[in-house]
């Protein structure tokens, strides 16, 4: 009797909950893994119908230079290579620096001295409310001659620059995020200041700062284009140079745009890499 109940009963129903808990989830993912090649596929088939209204005539064939030639059995690189490790110099350098600068602006903004809290906030409100190009401008053709700087660390110390009164903001949240309890903890076993921050606070508040941190670096990578307009030969000058010389307009962007995707994503896999070792090692 008890075999036939159970012959039939619904073969869901049969299922422990958490069982039928995964296949729910299984079922959903796969449908949102179907809505997001059904978008693809819809803007690929936009792209491609747009294209073909132009009558453009695609000229891929002619991209290997734009990367690499082999001559007498040595590789040259080609603009496009070049330009890319211009733009990882220029991004990686200004990371760096806009880090460096929201850690320093964001312990100034708490700090007890009215002097670091007035220089901070003057800053912050000063870089983060003017255009990033009128920075640019500003940093060339004025501070620049002054101090006998070259483009690159124009480009470099501009981008820092802006970029970290938005990092400052974010450092300065995840810190202030720490349970207070952890400052007191501190205080109890006799940790200095810096011990404190740099053994306790910090290592704590880093999970809460590196998502929108990452999102930061991400805006910097893409905010490094903007140097070619004082003709830093990075990706984006690269670019522009190779347009004017062979008019394939469509092709470069793509390819340029492409790389740009490569890098930002790669970084974001990385950091969220990262950020779960870090949650792991704190379980």
């Amino acid at each position: 009797m008890e075999r036939q109940v159970w012959a039939s009963t619904p073969r869901d129903e049969r299922l422990p909950d958490r069982a039928r808990f995964d296949l729910s989830g299984t079922s959903r993912r796969t449908w949102q893994v179907a809505q997001a090649a059904i978008v693809f596929a819809a803007l690929g088939y936009l792209i491609w119908r747009g294209a073909a209204a132009m009558e453009y005539r695609w000229q891929w064939y002619r991209i290997t230079p734009f990367f690499y030639r082999v001559i007498d059995g040595e590789i040259i690189w080609g603009p496009l290579v070049r330009g890319l490790i211009m733009t990882l110099k220029l991004a990686g350098l200004a990371a760096v620096f806009a880090v460096l600068i929201g850690f320093v602006t964001a312990f100034a903004r708490m700090s007890t001295l009215i002097s670091a809290r007035v220089i901070s906030s003057v800053y912050l409100e000063a870089i983060r409310n003017t255009p990033l190009l009128v920075q640019l401008f500003l940093f060339y053709f004025v501070l620049s001659p002054i101090f006998g700087i070259d483009r690159f660390w124009t480009g470099v110390l501009c981008l820092a620059l802006f970029e970290g009164s938005f990092a400052c903001e974010i450092i300065r949240g995840g810190i202030q995020g720490v349970d207070k309890g952890q400052y007191e903890a501190a205080d109890a076993i006799g940790l200095n200041a810096f011990d404190k921050f740099r053994f306790v606070v910090v290592p704590q508040s880093l999970p809460l700062i590196l998502p929108p941190l990452t999102g930061v670096l991400i805006s910097l990578v893409k905010h490094s284009a903007i140097v070619s307009v004082i003709a830093v030969a990075e990706l984006t000058t690269a670019g522009l140079n190779l347009i004017a010389d062979t008019f394939m307009a469509f092709e470069i962007w793509f390819i340029v745009a492409g790389i740009y995707l490569v890098i930002t994503v790669t970084l974001s896999v990385c950091v969220s890499l990262f950020e779960r070792r870090l949650n792991r090692g704190r379980r």
